[in-house]
């Protein structure tokens, strides 16, 4: 099946939210339902009510894994609830009793990728689009830390030592979801890769005269 023939796509709704009158989501299309769904004026807004959705049944409910979420997400009344939870779990590369934070950039976008994946025949967008759709939603992307930025604010030699932690840190934190998706093994050689490149651009950095 195309993805793009899914009711999700023709919806700008890949997360299938229905539509509740009371619920005023930002981008609703007028009109708002095509009988049962919301429909949205663009992908990023549809995307944006997924995510919003799904941090306030975080917030509210105390839903911590994937597979408190999903329960309530697709509960068993018309769902293969279980075989929700194990493709998503999967894909989003933790068990589906692992905690996860969806304040967290890095914790949110693969569950929501995995989500319009399963609900949409495999439908996938690029990832400038989620970006824009969960800065929309009020948890954007985190932002790189720079050499000039640290060491403007702490000092070049102490700065340079912070960006190295930092730079570290924040590498692995942004290829988390792909690290996921690996073997422990395949991770650890990942991590390490990204761990030598952040120290060798520090090193020359350094090396280099004022």
């Amino acid at each position: 099946m195309d993805p793009k023939t899914t009711r999700g796509y023709r919806n700008r709704n890949p997360g299938n939210i229905e539509h509740v009158p009371a619920n005023k989501w930002q981008g609703l299309a007028d009109p708002p339902s095509d009988g049962r769904f919301c429909r949205f004026t663009s992908h990023e807004f549809g995307i944006r009510a997924l995510a919003a959705l799904l941090v306030t049944h975080q917030d509210r409910h105390k839903l911590r894994t994937p597979r408190a979420i999903i329960e309530r997400w697709a509960p068993k009344v018309e769902n293969d609830t279980a075989a929700y939870v194990a493709v998503v779990a999967r894909r989003i590369g933790v068990g589906p009793d692992d905690a996860i934070d969806l304040h967290i950039h890095a914790h949110l976008r693969p569950l929501v990728e995995a989500i319009i994946h399963h609900e949409c025949a495999g439908l996938s967008y690029q990832a400038a689009v989620i970006d824009r759709a969960l800065t929309l939603a009020g948890v954007p992307p985190a932002p790189p830390v720079t050499l000039r930025e640290v060491a403007a604010a702490t000092g070049t030699g102490r700065g340079a030592v912070l960006v190295g932690a930092a730079g570290i840190a924040t590498a692995v934190a942004q290829a988390a979801p792909a690290i996921q998706a690996l073997g422990t093994l395949a991770a650890a050689v990942a991590i390490a890769v990204i761990v030598a490149a952040v120290v060798g651009v520090l090193a020359w950095r350094l090396r280099r005269p004022a």
